[in-house]
Formats: C-alpha cells, structure tokens, sequence
C-alpha cells in the first residue's frame, strides 16, 4: 500500500477551494448536492484508509483477538511507520466512530422528543406552538414532514413574510435539506478536513430555500426581510441537522443575496473559471481519494489472505 493509504486522510484539502467559490459562483442546489457528495465520498475513504491502518496496529498489540499472522513483518511492511501511525489509528477511528454515534444519536433523539411533543395537534404540516420563544424550524419524519413555528414569531412578522417563512420551511421539507446536513456533519467528524464543506453546505441549504421560497412567493425582498427579521429575535433549530429560516450562520449575504438577480442554474461551471478549476479540483482529488482507498483495501485484503494460516 505504502503512502497511498494516507492520501485518503489528507485529499480533502483539494475540496477547501470549491467550499469556499461554490457558495458564491454557483447555484445553491448545484453546490449543495456537489459538496454533500464530495464529503460524503472523501469521508467514506478516509475512514475506510484509517481502518485499514489500525488493522495494524491492533495485530501488534499483545492478546488481540486477531490472527498471529497479521503480525507479521510482512503485513507490517505495508504501512509506512506502521509502529506508530498503527497504533495511533486505533484511538482516532474509536474517536470517529463514538463522535458519529453520538450525533446520529442526538439527531434522533431530538426528532423523536420533537414528534412526541406534536402528538395531539392535529395532523397538519403545519404546527403553530404557542410560546414566548420565537423559532421555526422544518422536522421531518414521523408520520408526515411538518413545519414548526411559534406565536412569537408569527407575531413578528407581517402577512407577506409569513407566507415567505413557510415557504422556506416546506423548501427544506421537500428537498430534504436534513439528509445534507446530517451527511456533511457527519463527514467532518469523520475527517476534521472536511469541516470547511460542512460549513459550505450549512449555508448552501439556506440559500436553496432561500431562492425557493422567493419563486413561490414571488418577492424576492420579502423573502430577505422576513429572513432578516427572523434572524434578529429567533433562537435558531433545536439542533444543527435540522434546517431553519433563522439558521446560525451569514444571514447579511443570504439578504444581499435576495436583493440581487437569482443565480443562474447550471449543473456544472464553466471549466476555465476559478469555480470551474475548484470543482474539477476537488473532483480530482474525490477520485483519487476513491481509488487510493480502494487500491489499499484490495491490498490489505490479499496480504492479510496469504498471512492468514489455513
């Protein structure tokens, strides 16, 4: 395998250009669902490589419950400073697995807490809680994807921006921004390279439903008040795998972004631009990624195959 087992681990930083251009230069959709993939495909490698690796390590640990041959000097020779990187591996994908577990855990505990708070209002996709606290969010799941928002901040706005907030909220729900986020989060805890895509796609979704919201109502300056309005009183989602109008994040250029033209649709940029070199970047570096990851699991799989005694 030799270095190529710690490519995986260090390519992400070939997408750190197109996290950045993707939010400004191309269409909200097109950059959400490109740097969702790419996340998803570069953690997916590296936690692949990072397994691989502490193979390794825990074959040299005495009393492991592994096959003696996967201690061998040959299976060791496979990975450059394997002494160190192996056994380093094992406290690391430990820290991955526990930290992904905790936040598919705690997505699922707040959806569920969510749902059972809205179990007897009637079954409609929209749930207006009275309350002194001004929120809105959209929660999926349960027995139908549901909008949620409160008196407080229905009271803040006017009839136009109501309309504005529920169509965001239901653009969120119909594009299931939810699954973007949770698989962005993801991936950054997988590989902390990835944390810039998270933050990319974190505003990305906004600005789908964003641009979304300001068709259906067709007042692209009403949808950026009611943002506006929104981000100055509201608390923001009960977790950040949730999406919301008054999401955490840079609300003045989602505003100043609606009060411009909408963004052209194009599936993918213009090749020699800089968002075009930065998307063919970090294609190439997803690519390469995949075929690292895959080469050392073949590898692996075939060192691991002769040192295995029958």
């Amino acid at each position: 395998m030799g270095v190529f087992v710690f490519l995986p681990l260090v390519l992400p930083l070939t997408a750190w250009p197109i996290a950045r251009l993707a939010e400004q230069h191309l269409h909200p959709r097109t950059a959400t669902r490109l740097l969702t993939a790419v996340a998803a495909v570069m953690a997916l490698c590296s936690t692949v490589c990072l397994a691989l690796v502490m193979v390794v390590g825990t074959a040299q640990l005495p009393g492991n419950p592994l096959p003696d041959g996967w201690s061998d000097p040959e299976v060791r020779a496979a990975v450059p400073y394997d002494e160190i990187v192996g056994k380093a591996a094992i406290p690391a994908l430990c820290v991955v697995v526990a930290a992904s577990a905790r936040a598919l855990w705690r997505h699922g505990r707040v959806r569920r807490r969510a749902h059972r708070a809205l179990a007897g209002l009637p079954g409609t996709g929209v749930a207006v809680l009275p309350d002194d606290v001004p929120y809105a969010y959209a929660l999926p799941g349960g027995r139908r994807d549901r909008v949620v928002v409160s008196t407080a901040l229905l009271d803040c706005l006017e009839p136009g921006e109501r309309r504005a907030l529920f169509a965001h909220e239901r653009a969120h729900l119909a594009a299931g921004h939810h699954r973007f986020l949770l698989a962005v989060r993801l991936a950054a805890l997988a590989n902390p390279f990835l944390r810039p895509l998270r933050t990319a796609v974190a505003y990305t979704a906004e600005r789908w439903a964003d641009e979304t919201a300001a068709r259906t109502v067709g007042d692209r300056r009403t949808v950026a008040t009611a943002i506006g309005k929104a981000a100055l009183v509201s608390r923001g989602t009960p977790v950040n795998t949730l999406a919301g109008l008054a999401a955490p994040g840079p609300v003045p250029r989602r505003v100043a972004a609606l009060l411009g033209p909408a963004p052209a649709v194009r599936t993918w940029p213009p090749v020699f631009t800089s968002v075009g070199l930065a998307a063919w970047g970090a294609a190439a570096g997803t690519a390469v990624s995949a075929m690292s990851s895959a080469n050392a699991a073949v590898t692996m799989f075939l060192i691991l195959r002769t040192a295995t005694p029958l």
